[in-house]
């Protein structure tokens, strides 16, 4: 088995902490892949119908840059889970403003395509980028590596703060 990141070498990844890994991992993924789902319908029928601020990427971005950025947020909340020399109190602390952020995460995304708000999302988006950070400052009190692990996660939601702002600059009144 490979060695264990920031442990010695001889310590060495068990069964259950890839299973809890992957548990991790898998959770955070369904967090965007869910109401992706209940959403599908409008994403294709009535977003291509909005008109894009110039800096909109292709669609197809999207969805790969998403997959990633659940995967590194579930190995950064992973490694907080299992730290064992941080107070439980703080680390309750962690996990619940983690959650926080991933269910606005979530949240955006029915607000935006489901309920078809661009103002609602953009609400929502400017609440998830505070939490998102909030979530880095708790996980760096644990493990410096979880937090900097939700640095490009901070930076793509500031990018896409900035395309919904424009999406509804651009498309007031519908």
């Amino acid at each position: 088995m490979p060695p264990r990141i920031g442990r010695a070498p001889s310590e060495t990844i068990g069964g259950d902490e890839w299973r809890e890994l992957g548990l991790a991992i898998g959770f955070c993924e369904l967090a965007g892949v869910v109401p992706g789902l209940l959403t599908a319908d409008d994403v294709s029928e009535w977003y291509p119908t909005l008109e894009q601020p110039s800096k909109t990427p292709p669609g197809w971005v999207f969805p790969p840059v998403w997959t990633a950025l659940f995967a590194t947020m579930g190995i950064a909340w992973h490694l907080v889970r299992r730290e064992r020399t941080t107070s439980p109190r703080r680390k309750r602390r962690a996990e619940r403003v983690f959650l926080s952020q991933l269910a606005l995460n979530a949240l955006w995304s029915l607000v935006f395509f489901g309920r078809r708000s661009i103002l609602g999302g953009f609400v929502v988006i400017a609440l998830l980028g505070p939490a998102i950070a909030v979530t880095i400052a708790a996980f760096a009190r644990i493990d410096r590596r979880a937090a900097l692990l939700l640095v490009p996660y901070l930076c793509w939601v500031a990018f896409a703060t900035a395309l919904n702002y424009g999406l509804w600059k651009r498309n007031r009144g519908r």
